[in-house]
């Protein structure tokens, strides 16, 4: 295990967050122990770690009377009393009670837990199961201690108590005495008449004139800074000032006498008092770091098995604390390490967010692996790294007369030296710092054996030859920083999957360049390189194209599996209900069995006692006879009919399954297509439009024909019955066979997709599923009220889907008062979807604070 250099730390700012970290612990052995945090690969070390600072957490934000608050390190003075004959002072057994009552309050939280049965913090209440929670010591520190003074009481013992009886009274004569003495000199005017009777060096004196001092007998104990009074013990109270001293010593010994046999009672518990004290120091640091991940809206990602990285909506805190307080938002940054896709090699304009990206990751990745909770999606996914490398900023050396690219060649030294398929490599502008073709060169050499050895990492540049290699490579995935063209400003997004453009002209102009140098400097790039930031920039329209009808296909299928997973609850519905159905029939049909048997017996009987009688013969067999067919009929009815029904029923819901399926695997198979059809459109040279091509509007859908071009820069094109002049720089050329395919498919729809200008031209079969069935049974209203906080998000994320899909203006979600923090997080989380208008709470007459109102734009 590596991590390079030895100032890894601060180079990705994981020192700030131990301050941080550090300033929300109540001890100083809990801010120790962050300090001494280490970065491990022990995977099942870290998931208990990450698991208790997970369920901190939530213990935090939905836990009202967890009774988590004033630790103290009851350790550092526990220790000394391990020698024989030492003792605690009565302030340190006050500390000592309040660490037992917290002690008690926590184990009692935790084992009240999991004595509920569905233990809802496992890892936190078996870190608790062991600790004692100590009542006895409780109890006798409250017998000998008064709680309001924290002294030892008199009742502690009954020779302390007589002491202080002793004390009071002699006290008593003192002060009677002095208090008459004191009488007798300001009546005799050798005290001033407004004098008291003061205390000096633990003796009870009255001040005196300084002129006078010889006039009073007595022991002088101290004069005024300016010598006019001297502070006088009347020889007559000086035996009774003795007395005192020694009545307070024997105080002093025998509250020592219970102190020490305290002590001696503490000294047999003293390994379980010592193990609950680091209990309480760790439960402290714990919490801090929950406290840190509630500040920063840190989750515990899926932990994968292998080297490897996910990162949904990840945030630099550092970063998002710093553009908190100018009051801007920061942007998420989604990125991934896959086993096939292992180096991502991100690009594009200077101050676009490259190396924030790069930081975001490293100290994303360490924050994980010291045991931090990282401020990320749920959903993400990170991997365990044996060692963490990073080559970022100048690292020049005057001690050493190393330049900057020195010092970068003995990173890539020791990176080679060292990284394996286990580690994770940050480098920022790679190949930077000398001459362009010779540092590139070197880089691209670098960068191949890296991608060789299956190093993880990711890696920043601005050098055009490490994204054609990156382009071809196998392990390698551009990476881009968003650019907004059109007004010339870095968006501080990463797109995966292309290569990023410096933009330098654009910002060139935008900056104020004079335009004859910007074209002088683009002619000498010549036409390759301009073709190459073209191809680049179609290349990125192309993406976000195919993005977002991945995301619409993503959201489809989703609630497609939700329809599907209710057809399975209704099939089993059908199956406890056919069960249900079958044993009533069996029941009633022995019943009618039961019924038949007594018509039949009751019919013999009528013959017999007719004694054949023809007519009544006649007319009992025809009762029988009716009752019979009777039996027949219902018993057709209640089974026969009725597992035909279901049988029916059943068969449906199979048959529209293997449709569904179907249907799934025919649009993965057409989305690969067409992905396909992208990427050889990338490759392809562009071409120029021409009278008789196919275009649209960048952005529409509606296909129209190019009839004449106007100048250099203008067309003329039909769209349907209307013919309109473009700018040629709004239009793409429709590529002859998808005109093909969206003409069959509009012909197919039975609607002209080329009718009218600005048309959505979309297929008719876009939705596969019933969405009518679904909007009946949709019930508008939420209830997540005892939910834990995860498992209410993920049912609040798919019922606000299922409302937009299905077209729902307004929703409610019924969370409860409570503490609020509930509300807060389902509130934190509606703001991330875009196509909710509001959220605000119901009326107080229909529930309040407790009911969030979510209004959608659909």
């Amino acid at each position: 295990m590596m991590i390079y250099p030895k100032d890894f730390e601060q180079r990705i700012g994981f020192d700030k967050i131990r301050d941080a970290v550090s300033l929300l612990c109540g001890t100083e052995a809990a801010q120790r122990l962050v300090r001494e945090a280490a970065f491990t690969s022990d995977r099942t070390a870290l998931a208990r770690t990450l698991g208790e600072t997970a369920e901190m957490r939530d213990v935090l934000m939905l836990e009202s009377d967890y009774p988590g608050s004033g630790y103290t390190d009851m350790n550092r003075f526990l220790r000394k009393i391990r020698i024989e004959g030492t003792y605690l002072e009565p302030a340190q057994m006050t500390d000592l009670a309040k660490a037992l009552e917290l002690l008690a309050g926590l184990t009692a939280f935790f084992r009240g837990k999991r004595a509920e049965g569905n233990d809802p913090y496992p890892l936190l209440g078996a870190l608790t199961e062991p600790v004692e929670d100590f009542s006895a010591v409780r109890r006798e520190i409250a017998r000998i201690l008064d709680p309001d003074t924290g002294t030892v009481r008199d009742n502690a013992s009954a020779e302390l108590a007589q002491i202080r009886r002793t004390l009071r009274e002699k006290a008593g004569q003192v002060d009677k005495r002095l208090q008459a003495i004191l009488r007798q000199a300001q009546a005799a005017g050798l005290v001033d008449p407004d004098s008291e009777i003061s205390v000096r060096d633990g003796r009870t004196v009255i001040p005196v004139a300084a002129v006078n001092k010889r006039k009073i007998k007595g022991l002088v104990h101290d004069e005024s800074a300016t010598g006019r009074t001297a502070y006088i013990e009347p020889i007559e109270v000086v035996e009774l000032n003795n007395e005192l001293r020694e009545l307070e010593n024997e105080e002093r010994r025998e509250i020592v006498r219970i102190l020490t046999a305290f002590a001696d009672l503490l000294r047999p518990e003293l390994p379980l008092l010592l193990a609950a004290g680091e209990y309480l120091v760790r439960m402290d640091f714990i919490q801090a770091k929950a406290r840190y991940a509630l500040g920063m809206d840190a989750v515990l990602p899926e932990l994968a098995d292998g080297p490897q990285m996910r990162l949904r909506q990840a945030r630099h805190p550092l970063l998002e604390k710093a553009l908190k307080k100018e009051g801007k938002p920061i942007v998420p940054l989604d990125l991934a390490l896959t086993p096939e896709k292992y180096i991502l090699l991100i690009s594009g304009p200077n101050a676009g967010g490259k190396s924030v990206c790069l930081k975001t990751a490293g100290l994303l990745q360490y924050m994980l692996q010291c045991g931090w909770l990282v401020p990320a999606d749920g959903d993400s996914r990170m991997g365990i790294f044996d060692s963490l490398f990073i080559d970022i900023g100048d690292q020049q050396s005057l001690d050493n007369d190393l330049s900057t690219y020195s010092s970068h060649l003995i990173n890539m030294k020791t990176i080679l030296r060292h990284a394996d398929d286990r580690s994770l490599v940050l480098i920022d502008e790679f190949g930077s710092g000398t001459e362009p073709g010779t540092g590139g060169a070197i880089a691209e050499a670098v960068l191949q054996q890296l991608e060789e050895r299956h190093v993880r990492g990711v890696i920043t540049t601005h050098y055009a030859n490490l994204k054609y290699y990156a382009a071809g490579a196998q392990g390698i995935e551009n990476g881009a920083m968003a650019f907004d063209l059109q007004n010339i400003r870095p968006l501080f997004r990463l797109e995966m999957g292309r290569p990023g453009s410096s933009f330098a002209f654009e910002i060139a102009r935008k900056i104020g360049l004079p335009e004859a140098i910007i074209r002088s400097a683009e002619e000498k790039i010549g036409s390759a390189q301009a073709n190459a930031e073209k191809h680049i920039r179609e290349a990125a329209r192309d993406k976000r194209y195919w993005e977002s009808k991945r995301e619409r296909i993503r959201l489809a299928e989703k609630n497609i599996d939700r329809t599907a997973a209710q057809y399975e609850w209704q099939l089993s519905q059908i199956q406890a209900e056919k069960t249900k159905i079958l044993a009533e029939a069996r029941a009633e049909a022995e019943k009618l069995l039961a019924e038949a048997n007594r018509k039949i017996e009751n019919t013999i009987r009528e013959i017999r006692e007719s004694q054949a009688e023809k007519e009544r013969t006649r007319t009992a067999r025809t009762d029988f006879d009716e009752f019979r067919r009777l039996i027949a009929g219902s018993e057709t009815v209640s089974l026969s009919e009725r597992e035909d029904a279901i049988e029916r029923k059943m068969r449906q819901l199979r048959e529209r399954e293997a449709r569904r399926k179907e249907r799934k695997a025919q649009r993965a198979s057409e989305e690969a297509d067409q992905q396909g059809d992208a990427v050889s459109k990338k490759l392809e040279k562009p071409r120029e439009i021409e009278p008789g091509f196919h275009v649209r509007l960048k952005g529409q859908q509606a296909v129209g024909e190019v009839l004449a071009l106007q100048g250099t820069n203008k067309a003329t094109v039909a769209f349907g019955h209307v013919t309109t002049v473009v700018d040629k720089a709004r239009l793409e050329i429709v590529p002859h066979a998808e005109f093909r395919k969206i003409r069959r498919n509009g012909a197919a729809a039975g609607s002209d997709s080329f009718g009218a200008f600005g048309s959505g031209g979309g297929s008719a079969g876009a939705e596969s599923y019933d969405t009518s069935k679904r909007r009946l049974n949709f019930r508008q209203q939420l209830d997540i009220r005892g939910m834990r906080a995860a498992e209410a998000l993920q049912e609040v994320q798919s019922f606000v889907d299922e409302a937009i899909v299905l077209g729902f203006p307004q929703v409610t979600i019924l969370h409860g008062k409570g503490t609020g923090a509930l509300k807060e997080e389902v509130r934190r989380y509606l703001k991330t979807v875009p196509l909710v208008l509001s959220a605000a709470d119901e009326h107080e007459e229909f529930g309040g604070a407790g009911i969030t109102v979510v209004k959608l734009d659909v």
